[in-house]
């Protein structure tokens, strides 16, 4: 039987409109239950702050409960791993965060390719570090701290929150841009580290703005410059270390991730959600509050920051030498 030629153009037009259609369907369809949101660290922290003010605006937006599951360990490879190895539905993301890059050269064996085997779905919120010394420190500014640390080679400590922290390495670039000699004072966490900094034990710290600002605000401790490219808003007489190292930049960057092979419309809805809520002034106010700008953007873009900071904090690692 020979069907007619309209009905054969009608025919093969529904055939091609199939994907386009399943696609729509599915975006609309998702997400029909819960989504896991899995962080890193454990609960209280900055990364767990931002992933419950971001879960809370996707279940507002999108009718189903962003749950936060907290995965410490590993430098958050524990979670990463969690996520990487969880179906490609939509329903387990990740809240990815600067040691991702991080941890791509840091640990020689790690069973996951981080570039590879996630899909970068939105970016949220950049964080400055901060170049705090104690009030016994003579030096008053970043050139004469640097000034003084060429005087005294291998005489000043830096503390850190641990072995490739972004503390530790933040500080790292600053010795590689800069040519001076601090001992590294790694600790168990950034509290332990700041304890140290306001005793006195150690001199200086590049330590997260977020938890460390109301000991500058109280004079307890000094700030000489924040690490990222421009001023910070919560910070606004601190100039950037940039001012005086040109080309230094080293500020913690936060964002969703989801499996590998993800549909792209499931990341798509996500992309678009999370910038709409980046875009309301309250939510820059909050993000402000944690010492952090908006970070609206691509999927694609989320990507090439990723990709570039890999490269980045390998550089600094192998320079380094730094071992987990």
């Amino acid at each position: 039987m020979r069907l007619p030629r309209r009905t054969l153009l009608y025919l093969a037009a529904s055939v091609v409109a199939l994907p386009v259609a399943s696609r729509q369907a599915r975006a609309q369809a998702w997400p029909t239950g819960p989504v896991r949101i899995v962080v890193g660290f454990t609960p209280g922290g900055g990364a767990d702050i931002i992933a419950r003010l971001m879960g809370q605006l996707l279940s507002e937006r999108l009718g189903q409960p962003f749950v936060i599951e907290n995965r410490p360990g590993a430098g958050t490879n524990i979670a990463t791993e969690a996520v990487v190895r969880a179906p490609a539905d939509g329903y387990t993301l990740l809240l990815a965060f600067s040691s991702n890059a991080i941890n791509a050269t840091l640990y020689d064996r790690l069973s996951f390719n981080f570039i590879r085997d996630i899909a970068p779905a939105a970016s949220i919120m950049r964080a400055p570090n901060v170049v705090l010394v104690h009030p016994a420190v003579s030096a008053k500014t970043l050139p004469e701290f640097i000034a003084l640390a060429k005087a005294n080679p291998g005489k000043l400590s830096m503390a850190s929150g641990g072995n490739g922290s972004t503390a530790h390495l933040a500080g790292e670039l600053f010795k590689m841009m800069t040519g001076i000699n601090l001992v590294h004072v790694p600790y168990r966490g950034t509290a332990p580290a700041i304890t140290d900094l306001l005793g006195g034990q150690v001199q200086v710290s590049f330590s997260p703005l977020t938890g460390t600002i109301e000991y500058v605000r109280s004079g307890k401790l000094r700030a000489l410059a924040v690490t990222s490219k421009l001023r910070s808003e919560a910070l606004p007489d601190i100039p950037p270390v940039d001012d005086f190292v040109p080309g230094y930049e080293a500020s913690a960057w936060y964002g969703l991730a989801a499996p590998h092979n993800t549909p792209a419309d499931i990341v798509d809805t996500l992309n678009s959600h999370i910038n709409a809520a980046l875009a309301d002034p309250r939510i820059k106010a909050r993000l402000a509050d944690l010492g952090g700008t908006p970070l609206a953007g691509t999927p694609a873009e989320f990507g090439k920051l990723i990709e570039e900071e890999t490269h980045k904090w390998g550089k600094v690692i192998k320079f380094g030498g730094i071992k987990p």
